[in-house]
């Protein structure tokens, strides 16, 4: 294979941020203060606008969280450091994250048309989620006896993960960053809105920073109350919300059939997707719609040779979607994503055998940055060893009869080794590497060859998790001077508040109506086509299921075909000398995907590229990163007020009548 070379974007992203000489503690009363602040008023607003429009306000969440906080602190004349500004967006990041939605997820799950044709409505275990026949589903309550296993299991889970982000990963970047000293390309674009709030905290001096933050703001107020908000409104006023912009998409599929059959054209408009197409790597935008576009010239073909055989000129885009992952695309989906596998692991150990002939500057496994507020890497392993070990031995009590070699196999042997490739990946090109569907087949093989049948540990904590992606995090952590003791502190504070913030607006928003229903628009497109594609994996180890659609659906002969076609594209474009982004771009794109997020993306890419990049020169990534981060400030402002106006009023209606 060729070699990758030296990739003037990626170095273009390398130096975006250097980390500073001095580390501090950024835990404190507003720590605290901030998570009540966001599980009380944010956390509702993110869940009823993702059941709406299939997005929340989660960065711009944190944006407003921090913003209000500063505000408050100027008035009393105080000055909040660097670092207390990154643990309090950080906090309002934690705190967003809301198990109980999981719950909601489940209900339905076990309630879906999908359940009930594939024969898993009476097979998905109870500690799932209670059986679609229990008075708990049918109340639309979590507040009843059949909720106590699950609720359990989910806050053991949860105690477990919080600790666990202080293990493996955090190993990992010690050896990443302290010992090879990778750049992490891409940790800056985390970073880099804090200082634009940090720099004026306490004063009143404009900076670029803070103009650039301001205009995003602006337009993501005015562009959140036509998209978000007019829908959020009048939702409590009408049976159905009106939309001046589709949620999530408009569907041409039907009008294009003709032209174009067996493939699904969606397309969203919004102005979000089209600021992000700016801030991606260019070529990585580009490459992803080049692959796009193979796949729509490839399907028709498909479809005149019979091998998209279930495609309708009467399908929309999600039935267009699902029947062509049945018949094609979840087979040659898995080819690719092995192909991209390949290709990650070969850029990691290219990488790693010329920095072995470069030689070069070496830094200590043991011997950290002082201050940082690093804690013995034997206890990060000690972490790794003690949530592994117990989520075998929950697995085992769940599902006794999976075989436990696999899940010991899982957790110990796979997940260090494609751990340590993510996490050279993410420091060498910002590049998140996975090799496809492993959990699949293993189940899959116990179900084939060892005799294991049954659906429940589909839904079992198997102990399989990619740490190298948290090594980001802690690079942020770093660049912004942030001691690495503070997250600890602010991990055990947050964690019951998101466990009772989650509780209580879960269930309100269940009691305001079903889920889905047409008061969540987004879940009554969406869901059904989620769930189908979940229950098609989970039918596949069900007794007797060597006739399901899942077995229909799996062709090895598809998979090859994937991963040749993977390879040899990487192959050709990595030959002419092209960046790495857009070969990475092009290879995921040759897998389906939603056609709606890349166009507006696109766009977003080439005005960013050929007019404002001339415009304002090298200062236009940096700009750009903070005018995202301002946007999302202003679209979580309009969409919170939305969303508050829409919960009282469907609360008054619901009290009165």
């Amino acid at each position: 294979m060729p070699g990758f070379e030296e990739d003037r974007e990626i170095k273009e992203f390398r130096d975006l941020m250097q980390p500073p000489d001095e580390f501090r503690e950024g835990f404190g009363w507003q720590t605290v203060v901030g998570a009540i602040f966001v599980g009380v008023i944010m956390m509702p607003a993110t869940m009823y606008l993702t059941l709406l429009a299939g997005q929340g306000i989660g960065p711009a969440a944190q944006w407003v969280t921090v913003i209000i906080f500063l505000e408050v602190a100027k008035r009393s004349f105080t000055s909040p450091t660097q670092q207390q500004i990154f643990i309090l967006f950080s906090v309002a990041g934690m705190a967003l994250g809301s198990p109980f939605s999981g719950f909601l997820w489940n209900q339905y799950l076990v309630q879906s048309e999908a359940a009930r044709l594939l024969g898993l409505a009476e097979q998905i275990p109870h500690w799932v989620a209670p059986a679609a026949t229990s008075e708990a589903l049918v109340r639309r309550t979590f507040f009843h006896v059949d909720w106590l296993v699950p609720v359990g299991l989910m806050m053991l889970h949860m105690v477990i993960g919080r600790i666990d982000h202080f293990g493996l990963s955090y190993v990992l970047f010690r050896i990443s960053s302290d010992v090879e000293r990778l750049p992490f390309p891409m940790a800056p674009v985390g970073a880099m809105g804090v200082l634009a709030l940090a720099e004026t905290s306490g004063s009143n001096k404009q900076t670029w920073r803070w103009r650039m933050f301001s205009t995003g703001a602006m337009i993501g107020v005015v562009w959140g109350a036509f998209y978000i908000g007019l829908p959020a409104v009048t939702s409590a006023l009408f049976p159905k919300p009106i939309t001046l912009f589709p949620i999530p998409w408009a569907d041409f599929t039907r009008e294009t059939g003709e032209i174009l059959p067996a493939v699904a054209m969606p397309v969203q408009f919004n102005l979000g997707v089209f600021i992000v197409g700016m801030v991606l790597p260019f070529w990585a935008v580009v490459g992803s719609f080049l692959g796009l576009v193979f796949t729509m010239v490839l399907n028709p073909f498909l479809h005149s040779w019979g091998v998209l055989r279930s495609w309708r000129p009467d399908m929309g885009a999600v039935d267009t979607l699902y029947w062509n992952t049945i018949d094609f695309y979840m087979s040659f989906g898995i080819g690719i994503a092995l192909a991209i596998a390949v290709v990650g692991f070969y850029h990691v150990f290219q990488s790693a055998r010329k920095a072995r002939k470069a030689g070069g500057r070496r830094g200590s496994l043991f011997k950290p940055p002082k201050g940082r507020g690093d804690f013995s890497i034997w206890i990060g392993i000690g972490i790794y060893l003690f949530s592994t070990t117990s989520y075998i031995l929950i697995c085992r009590l769940l599902v006794p009869s999976f075989p436990w070699y696999f899940l010991v196999g899982y957790g110990f042997v796979y997940v260090p080794i494609i751990s340590y490739v993510t996490a050279r990946m993410e420091g060498i090109a910002g590049q998140y590497v996975s090799v496809p569907f492993v959990r699949e087949a293993g189940i899959i093989a116990a179900y084939k060859f060892l005799g294991y049948s049954g659906v429940g540990i589909w839904f079992a904590p198997i102990p399989l998790h990619n740490y190298g992606a948290g090594t980001v995090r802690f690079r942020q952590v770093e660049l912004t001077g942030t001691s690495i003791r503070s997250l600890i502190k602010t991990e055990i504070i947050v964690t019951p508040i998101i466990v009772v913030s989650s509780l209580f607006f879960s269930q309100f928003l269940w009691r305001l109506a079903p889920i889905p229903s047409d008061a969540y628009p987004f879940t009554q497109q969406m869901w059904d086509l989620r769930a189908r594609n979940q229950l098609l994996w989970v039918s596949s180890t069900m007794a007797g299921s060597e006739k399901s659609v899942f077995w229909e659906a799996l062709n090895f002969n598809w998979i090859a075909w994937g991963l040749g076609a993977g390879l040899v594209m990487y192959i050709l474009l990595a030959t002419f000398g092209l960046p790495i982004f857009l070969i990475y771009g092009v290879v995921k794109g040759l897998g389906q995907d939603y056609p709606g997020n890349h166009i507006p993306g696109l766009l977003g890419a080439l005005v960013g590229r050929f007019y404002f990049q001339k415009r304002f020169g090298a200062m236009w990534r940096k700009y750009i990163i903070v005018v995202l981060a301002g946007f999302s400030c202003g679209l979580g402002l309009s969409s919170m007020v939305a969303s508050g106006i829409a919960l009282i009023a469907k609360a008054v209606q619901q009290k009165l009548y």
